[in-house]
């Protein structure tokens, strides 16, 4: 395995577990997840968001097992698509409610969110250094990232 493949499986595993965390804590103990300075911003507890909220974490952590799991250049792509997408309005939604919680907090928080956008803006790029080539004729838009399937 090179390199590069070696560091987007272990980055899209890490976001999988990340993904995975959220799901289970919020589908198992919302109030707790609620508790939570950065979650509660002036909101009423709504158990029904909370919990689609675990459900959506849920759906991304299958997506990105199966792309760490069969390294398809298309389901990493599109995983990695997915949870960006995900992270990047997630941050600026954030950006919106700095005035809600301590100085202290918006920063640590900020950085973590900014960190959840950069590792698969990373791991994207990886894509592109690894991807099959063109000249190689078994390659096609389903091969694995590197050429190679696990």
């Amino acid at each position: 395995m090179n390199r590069a493949r070696w560091w987007l499986r272990a980055g899209l595993t890490v976001l999988t577990l990340l993904h995975l965390t959220l799901a289970i804590w919020i589908l198992f103990a919302p109030r707790s997840f609620y508790a939570l300075q950065a979650v509660n911003l002036t909101m009423p507890y709504n158990q029904h968001l909370l919990l689609d909220f675990g459900a959506m974490n849920l759906a991304v952590a299958v997506m990105l097992a199966t792309a760490a799991r069969t390294m398809r250049i298309h389901v990493v792509r599109t995983g990695l698509g997915a949870t960006l997408t995900f992270w990047a309005a997630h941050f600026l939604i954030h950006l919106r409610f700095l005035d809600d919680m301590a100085p202290e907090n918006d920063a640590l928080l900020m950085t973590g969110l900014a960190a959840t956008i950069v590792l698969p803006l990373i791991l994207l790029m990886l894509t592109r250094r690894s991807e099959p080539t063109a000249a190689d004729p078994a390659s096609h838009p389903g091969d694995a990232v590197g050429g190679r399937q696990d």
